[in-house]
């Protein structure tokens, strides 16, 4: 069993992070297979498969597959390549893994629930490319807690067509003073080149278990391995996250960002000056997804009947339907749509 000694992890902000609403918005475009319902950049048209022999099978149809375009100032549509989407993290959460603790600066993601690592199983090219833009890199031959699962694997497949995989194995991860013993961890040793430029030297993933990518069998995430080990006492399983924002420096938390983990921090609960709400959340998908059927803008409610939300750390963007964006944007005066912006 780990220690039990809780404390906050303080988010770092990334100081390489260039804010791009549109780049963002193209990752959740592709990360969740949506269309735009706006005029704008970009368009989901239909596009004919490539093996035209399948349509020619009997009783066969000409089907055709949405897909994701960039419609240029010329007219002309191209491809969504890996540069027109957001592939950086705008927080970092520092994390201490193995014996002695090697310090990783990792992306915390609720969309997802790999913990993946720079290692030094890459390639000595992309490791020099690592080390000359900042990142830390994950040796396992310098933990002695580390060990190999011998047969498994995982790859992940990202929105903007980057990918990381690898090989996996277990160690210590340290979390806000908890210590997660034999936690599965994945070593990358091949990236995408997209992976070089962002700040985090991984990613470490809050979604349920079901959406693991570690093969023939998936692997506990940290929060379940909490759990598993009594690191989080019976009735506080759950983490927190809490943004706050450079705005709100002459505010009482100066603007801090922090997760918890096994408890609320209940000072922050005093200074909102209200309870703590709870939803009941639908996991069938992996993700932290509940029911979300009404929203207030000024006062006025707007029905949403049937419509559910995602509560995705990944993103910057909060992706809401055409009348509750109408309706923000129509109380704020002067507003007005700008296509080019999509919104």
């Amino acid at each position: 069993m780990g220690g039990r000694e809780q404390k906050k992890i303080n988010v770092k902000p990334n100081p390489r992070y260039e804010k791009a609403g549109m780049k963002s918005y193209a990752s959740l475009l592709k990360k969740y297979d949506f269309a735009p319902t706006t005029e704008g950049p970009y368009q989901k048209v239909d596009e004919v498969p490539k093996n035209f022999r399948n349509l020619f099978k009997p009783k066969s149809k000409k089907s055709t597959k949405p897909v994701l375009w960039k419609v240029h100032d010329d007219g002309q549509k191209g491809e969504v390549k890996a540069e027109d989407q957001m592939n950086d993290s705008l927080y970092l959460c520092p994390v201490e893994i193995g014996t002695p603790p090697q310090v990783c600066n990792l992306d915390f993601d609720t969309g997802s629930s790999d913990l993946w690592l720079w290692s030094t199983e890459l390639n000595s090219t992309t490791q020099a490319a690592g080390k000359s833009s900042g990142h830390n890199i994950y040796n396992p031959k310098s933990s002695s807690t580390w060990k190999k699962i011998s047969g498994s694997s995982w790859r992940i497949r990202y929105g903007d067509g980057s990918s990381a995989s690898g090989i996996v194995g277990t160690d210590n991860v340290t979390l806000g003073g908890l210590c997660i013993e034999n936690q599965a961890i994945e070593l990358a040793s091949k990236l995408s080149p997209q992976f070089t430029k962002g700040a985090g030297d991984g990613l470490l993933g809050l979604a349920f278990g079901i959406i693991n990518t570690v093969k023939p069998k998936a692997v506990k995430t940290p929060v379940e391995s909490m759990i598993d080990q009594d690191d989080i006492e019976e009735g506080e399983e759950l983490f927190t996250c809490y943004l706050g924002s450079w705005r709100d420096s002459d505010e009482a938390d100066h603007g801090e960002s922090f997760y918890t983990f096994g408890y609320i921090d209940q000072d922050v609960v005093k200074r909102c000056g209200t309870e703590v709400h709870y939803v009941p959340i639908d996991p069938s998908m992996g993700f932290w997804q509940f029911n979300s059927e009404s929203a207030t803008v000024n006062g006025q409610t707007i029905d949403r009947p049937g419509n559910t939300a995602i509560a995705d750390t990944g993103t910057t963007l909060a992706l809401v339907d055409d009348a509750l964006c109408n309706a923000i944007y129509g109380a704020i005066p002067g507003a007005k749509f700008d296509s080019q912006q999509q919104g």
